[in-house]
């Protein structure tokens, strides 16, 4: 069975075992969290109703009308039903009451037939933002990609979020080959693309990767 396949099927325990750190809330001294956070570890199908319901308030609340103005577009139900897709896993964000203040969602896939970490979905609450949680998620997300010896780290941004596009560069990502082009119309209207696909080398030897022009 190909490495993707035997990681995806590895129970929900093993799987942190095998690619994350033992503690996951070890939140790096340049961090300023105001808050003793802690972060959870579930799966599509371990994450509970509740949990579930505020990581998709949090896309609702963040992401919707960015969503409904892209290419892609805004619905509730695919989103739901993507948030639930069998290999997506999840690092909840959450205080001392276990109310979820961020989320990151990720997969190891394939993607133009090369094994790479996917993160689905980064949302931290306005509270949260600007103190380095962000920033360690995406550590822990990566470090799952370097366990798992994939080749890459990918993700897509709007392509109006300058704030994102600025912190994931700040991260190191840059332009995927796999990213969308400006498309010139029929009538000679450059169309340019909602949306970038972004990604990050997980291995020693350096990226072919285009640098960002306007991030």
């Amino acid at each position: 069975m190909p490495r993707i396949e035997v990681a995806n099927a590895l129970p929900l325990t093993t799987y942190r075992v095998t690619f994350l750190p033992t503690r996951l809330d070890r939140i790096p001294p340049n961090a300023i969290a105001q808050e003793p956070y802690r972060i959870s570890f579930e799966s599509s199908c371990t994450i509970t109703a509740v949990d579930f319901e505020a990581c998709f308030d949090l896309i609702a609340s963040s992401s919707a009308n960015a969503y409904a103005a892209s290419s892609i577009g805004w619905s509730p139900v695919n989103k739901c039903k993507e948030m639930k897709l069998p290999d997506l896993r999840y690092l909840l964000l959450k205080d001392a009451t276990k109310q979820i203040h961020g989320f990151l969602s990720f997969m190891l896939t394939y993607e133009d037939g090369r094994e790479v970490v996917y993160c689905y979905e980064l949302h931290l609450s306005p509270a949260v933002q600007r103190q380095g949680l962000g920033k360690h998620l995406m550590s822990l997300m990566e470090t799952v990609g370097m366990n798992a010896e994939v080749e890459k780290s990918m993700l897509t941004v709007f392509a109006e979020n300058d704030t994102a596009l600025k912190f994931y560069k700040g991260l190191g990502y840059s332009k995927d080959d796999y990213s969308p082009e400006p498309r010139k119309m029929r009538n000679g209207i450059v169309k340019m693309p909602t949306y970038i696909i972004l990604s990050k080398s997980l291995q020693k030897r350096g990226t072919d990767n285009e640098e960002l022009d306007d991030a």
